[in-house]
């Protein structure tokens, strides 16, 4: 039976095991706080933020069949994402994802998406099987992608028939992968959501606003990007301008998924038909209520 979902969201879906402390950290620190474990990486993160706005996104992943990997499923499915086109492997574990916050921000983090990266194109078999489209039929809705994947399947997306005619929004998941979107930079496809560093490394610069760094994404080719800058303003940048808007200032208590939710927020907006200056407040706003605190993924 064919699936047809509202969005699809290709990347990393794993347990994020997060440390928050009240206090200020450094290296070395060891303070109170909560550890919790919750269903995160960015795909999920982006699919999670998509349900509280009434999408129905389809995960094209890799999961494990280990025990972590039949709860992470059964979590998926109880928030209201399509699990059937998740690769499931009998031989690769579970990716996880670890990172300790302090009030002064994110301390450290390490991503462990290797299960994911040995996958590779397996996890886009839903695009020509017919569970959502084939070579002949190819799916032409909007897709949130994120830089989990490795830079070659990355690159094969970027320029792959069966995403043609697709609506590519692109996350680089961290900034230690912000350099795997350069495909989608040098073949002008896509929309880029990246913040101030990120953006330098694709540029090989460094940026002192975003709109600079959206000006410069744009000189390199990027078809459309979105550049944050934290707390600061933020900039999209398409072939017609530039847009700059301000967030709401709020005390940030979390910084984990605020991206992911920023992408989010801009992308269900613009499938309502928000006009542009209406989504990039909108996802500003959704993603200063995040990092407050008020609201959970």
């Amino acid at each position: 039976m064919k699936i047809a979902p509202d969005i699809l969201c290709i990347g990393s879906v794993l347990w994020d095991v997060i440390g928050r402390s009240a206090s200020a950290m450094r290296q070395g620190s060891d303070v109170p706080g909560r550890i919790t474990r919750l269903p995160g990486g960015v795909a999920m993160n982006i699919a999670m933020t998509l349900v509280r706005f009434g999408l129905t996104p389809a995960l094209l992943t890799a999961i494990g069949r280990d025990a972590e990997g039949e709860e992470l499923i059964a979590a998926c499915a109880a928030r209201g994402m399509i699990t059937e086109t998740v690769y499931r492997s009998d031989d690769l574990p579970t990716d996880i994802y670890m990172a300790v916050e302090g009030a002064n921000g994110l301390i450290a983090a390490i991503a462990d998406a290797h299960s994911l990266e040995a996958a590779g194109a397996k996890i886009l078999a839903p695009l020509s099987d017919g569970r959502i489209a084939t070579p002949q039929d190819p799916y032409a809705g909007p897709v949130a992608l994120d830089g989990n994947l490795t830079l070659d399947l990355l690159s094969d997306i970027a320029r792959s028939p069966l995403l043609a005619a697709a609506d590519l929004r692109v996350a680089p998941a961290s900034p230690g992968k912000a350099e795997r979107l350069a495909p989608f930079v040098q073949a002008g496809r896509g929309t880029l959501y990246v913040n101030l560093e990120e953006a330098g490394l694709l540029c090989q610069t460094t940026f002192a606003t975003s709109r600079a760094a959206a000006e410069g994404l744009l000189k390199r080719g990027a078809a459309r990007a979105l550049v944050t800058d934290g707390g600061a303003d933020a900039t999209e940048g398409r072939p017609d301008g530039l847009l700059t808007r301000t967030p709401p200032q709020v005390l940030v208590t979390r910084v984990t998924g605020a991206g992911d939710t920023f992408m989010a927020a801009h992308i269900a907006a613009e499938a309502e038909g928000a006009p542009p200056d209406a989504a990039l407040e909108r996802a500003l706003q959704a993603a200063a209520i995040y990092v407050s605190g008020e609201t959970a993924l």
